[in-house]
C-alpha cells in the first residue's frame, strides 16, 4: 500500500513531467490518474477504518470504566455486609429481619402464622416459630422478648366477628404466639406480649398484618 505522502510525490512528479516533457502519452497520464484515484480511495478507506477503530475504543473505556463501577459497587456491598453482624434468624422461612433503637425485630406475617379472622396458629406456621426458638435459646436466652401484634386498618364488623376489635385480635394472636414460645423452651419470665391492633401500618394491608418477635437488650 502506497503511502499518502507517495501519491502527493506521484503527482508532483506527474505535474513536472508535463510541464518538462511534452512526449507524455495519454495512456501514461491517464494510468497515473487512475493509480492516484485509486490511492485516494485507499487513504479514505483506511481513515474510515480509523475512525470506526476509535469509536470502538471509545465504547470499549466507556464499557470498562462502568464494569470498574459496578465492581468497586458490589466490592462495598460485600464489605457492608460481611460489616453487619449475623443475628442467627437468617434464612428461616417467613420470616423478615429488621432492627428497632438496637433490638432485632423478627417479623412473621400473619398469613403465615394464622387463618384469616383467627388467633389459632396454623400446623406449619409452627417449623417457623420452632427455628426462632431454636436461635432465642441458643443466643439469646438471657434477653427479654416481647411478641408484638398487629393488623391491618380494617374495622372489624362487630356484629359477625367475635374479637369485636383490631386491638383484641392482635392481643389474642400475639399472645398466642408467646404461648407457643413458652411451650417451646422459652423462659417465661423473659416474655410477654403487646398489641398495638392498626396502630402502626406498613406500606401494605398484607405487610401490616403481622406479629413481631422483638429480642431486646438484657
Amino acid at each position: 500500500m502506497k503511502s499518502p505522502k507517495f501519491v502527493l510525490l506521484t503527482l508532483g512528479a506527474l505535474s513536472m513531467m508535463l510541464v518538462g516533457c511534452k512526449s507524455v502519452s495519454q495512456r501514461d497520464y491517464d494510468a497515473a490518474i487512475d493509480e492516484n484515484t485509486q490511492l485516494r480511495e485507499r487513504i479514505a478507506g483506511l481513515q474510515e477504518s480509523v475512525r470506526q477503530c476509535n469509536e470502538s475504543n471509545s465504547a470499549f473505556q466507556s464499557q470498562n470504566e462502568q464494569l470498574r463501577s459496578d465492581y468497586a459497587s458490589l466490592q462495598n456491598e460485600l464489605a457492608n455486609a460481611q460489616a453487619q453482624p449475623q443475628t442467627g434468624f437468617e434464612g428461616i422461612s417467613g420470616v423478615d429481619l429488621s432492627s428497632r433503637n438496637g433490638a432485632i425485630v423478627v417479623g412473621v406475617a400473619s398469613e403465615v402464622l394464622f387463618a384469616s379472622g383467627s388467633a389459632d396458629l396454623r400446623s406449619n406456621a409452627k417449623q417457623t416459630l420452632d427455628e426462632v426458638v431454636g436461635v432465642i435459646r441458643s443466643q439469646y436466652s438471657g434477653n427479654e422478648i416481647r411478641v408484638e401484634g398487629y393488623t391491618d386498618t380494617d374495622k372489624l364488623v362487630k356484629t359477625k366477628d367475635k374479637w369485636k376489635t383490631n386491638e383484641r385480635l392482635s392481643a389474642h394472636r400475639a399472645l398466642a404466639v408467646e404461648e407457643y414460645l413458652v411451650a417451646k423452651g422459652v423462659n417465661n419470665d423473659r416474655i410477654y406480649s403487646a398489641a398495638f391492633g392498626p396502630a402502626k401500618p406498613k406500606g401494605t394491608k398484607q405487610a401490616s398484618r403481622r406479629v413481631e418477635i422483638v429480642i431486646l437488650g438484657q
